[in-house]
């Protein structure tokens, strides 16, 4: 593991210090609570789980895979479980090697999601890490709802050191984006990254809106390669995943970004997420800085939630 790996997966096994806590109190108890694995095992540990955000359906799922791994394997003891469940819930959560197949050519990034949940940051942030890969960076300010998105994002272009386009307020987004589509081919951009406008309390104007977007874009820009995120706000739990599904039937969802990870025990729902949509988790957030944004590696996350804490 590399030094900057080895880093984020500290500061991800500290960010995920409450969901682990909940959970790993629960599952000692069980684990070194019974001694023989029967219907009121599972159903402890199924308790557990939903519990820790992990939704009933996907929680079901895990707990159907573990049953079938300890029968195969003829286990008896509780304690041997352990493994077994952490292999059962990476299993619910593989990213394909092609997930990120997006940054290796000319791409455009549609980032999507609610105001609150850390869009224009994701983005700032993204932009940051491009950069710094040597990729040459647009971002589109197609939020045109609020003035305080397209000043913020604003900021992020010049902290990055990237371009951006802009309209004014209450412009068009479509035309901020064919506006964003021409400067980007004009400067061979790398990547192409659209902020939207994040409200979903009429979703008719939100479905026509990125409608009309995906048009432009695949009428102006049909060479690029095309990625669209969602940024969920992991401390809302399940509320997350309500949002993640009325998003997809509005567009096409490719990827997840999962920010606020540090503040919440709700971390399970990266995995319910992931299990129930069908769209993996691309990058997680636990914090601030432009590094605490990072490609989601599975088994490190399923490692940290579970890892005993190391002193």
């Amino acid at each position: 593991m590399s030094e900057e790996k080895k880093g984020f997966f500290a500061r991800l096994v500290q960010g995920l210090t409450k969901t682990r806590n909940s959970i790993m109190s629960g599952f000692d108890a069980i684990f070194s609570g019974f001694s023989k694995i029967d219907d009121d095992f599972y159903e402890e540990l199924e308790e557990v789980l939903v519990m820790a955000d992990l939704g009933i359906h996907t929680t079901e799922n895990i707990i159907d895979g573990l049953k079938e791994k300890v029968k195969e394997q003829h286990i008896k003891e509780p304690q041997a479980c352990k493994q077994l469940l952490m292999d059962t819930i990476k299993e619910q959560m593989q990213v394909n090697e092609d997930a990120y197949a997006f940054e290796q050519q000319t791409s455009v990034v549609l980032v999507i999601g609610v105001n609150g949940a850390g869009k224009t940051t994701t983005i700032g942030k993204l932009a940051g890490q491009y950069k710094k890969a040597g990729k040459k960076v647009v971002l589109a300010a197609a939020d045109t709802f609020r003035a305080a998105a397209i000043e913020q994002l604003t900021e992020w272009a010049h902290r990055a050191g990237v371009d951006i386009i802009a309209g004014q307020e209450g412009s068009d987004p479509a035309s901020v984006i064919y506006d964003a589509i021409a400067a980007a081919k004009a400067r061979k951009a790398d990547v192409l990254l659209c902020d939207t406008a994040g409200r979903l309390h009429n979703k008719k104007n939100l479905m026509e809106e990125l409608k009309k977007i995906n048009r432009i874009i695949e009428r102006e820009y049909p060479e690029a390669y095309r990625e669209n995120l969602i940024v969920l706000d992991g401390t809302t739990g399940q509320n997350a995943l309500v949002q993640a599904r009325q998003f997809k039937e509005t567009a096409d969802i490719t990827g997840i970004v999962l920010t606020k990870l540090d503040g919440t025990a709700k971390g399970g729902i990266a995995i319910a997420i992931q299990s129930e949509l069908g769209v993996p988790v691309k990058y997680i957030g636990i914090g601030e800085k432009i590094e605490d944004l990072q490609k989601f590696d599975t088994d490190s996350f399923v490692d940290a939630l579970f890892s005993p804490v190391e002193e």
